[in-house]
């Protein structure tokens, strides 16, 4: 049986294990016609995630959500080993996903939900995401100034969350004077998103 997730079209929180998903071999199955605000809201759907959140992954054995739990779960079914080859690459892995969950993905948000009318404006909650995603982007980018990916010589789960988690800012919200100031995160960002796995799924 396919392990199927709900989510609606261009999520890039359900792109995380679509693209897991390519990497390991598991076949995913995004519901068709799932409508945000809807779909999330029916009887069904609560029981699975009763704050009405999405995604959320059926699986034989029962339903999750919050989607680094459900990218982790997905890509613990697979052969290829996205968590790293050791005891403290897989710490490395766990502490690149929190870092761009908690300190990039977060500030994002902030800028991104009012521009969509998902919350209000305030400038001073702005100016205080873009002072810290600047932070965060500065370490990211000392870091990938030496490094291809975020842990080892290729692709792990922590390249796979960062890039998603970087996807709105690229998509639309940063211009090319604020990601000039970050090289190494742009290149990091291209190269992720051009992957044959990341290309199937975007």
């Amino acid at each position: 049986m396919a392990l199927i997730l709900h989510a609606n079209q261009g999520n890039k929180n359900a792109y995380k294990t679509l693209i897991t998903a390519e990497y390991v071999g598991v076949e995913v199955q995004l519901v068709p016609d799932f409508q945000m605000g809807v779909s999330n809201k029916t009887p069904q759907f609560l029981k699975m995630n009763p704050i009405g959140k999405v995604p959320v992954l059926e699986t034989p054995d029962g339903s999750i959500f919050e989607s680094n739990a459900i990218t982790r779960y997905v890509a613990r079914l697979g052969e290829n080993n996205l968590f790293g080859s050791s005891p403290i690459d897989q710490a490395h892995v766990d502490q690149w996903i929190d870092f761009s969950s908690l300190e990039i993905d977060n500030n994002i948000m902030k800028l991104y939900s009012p521009i969509r009318g998902f919350s209000p404006y305030f400038p001073p909650v702005e100016e205080a995401a873009i002072s810290a995603l600047k932070r965060a982007l500065e370490a990211l980018n000392t870091h990938l100034a030496h490094n291809t990916y975020l842990v080892g010589d290729s692709v792990t789960l922590a390249d796979i969350i960062a890039t998603n988690n970087l996807y709105l800012g690229f998509t639309y919200l940063f211009v090319k004077s604020f990601t000039s100031e970050f090289p190494h995160v742009e290149r990091y960002f291209w190269t992720l998103v051009n992957q044959p796995n990341f290309k199937k799924i975007y």
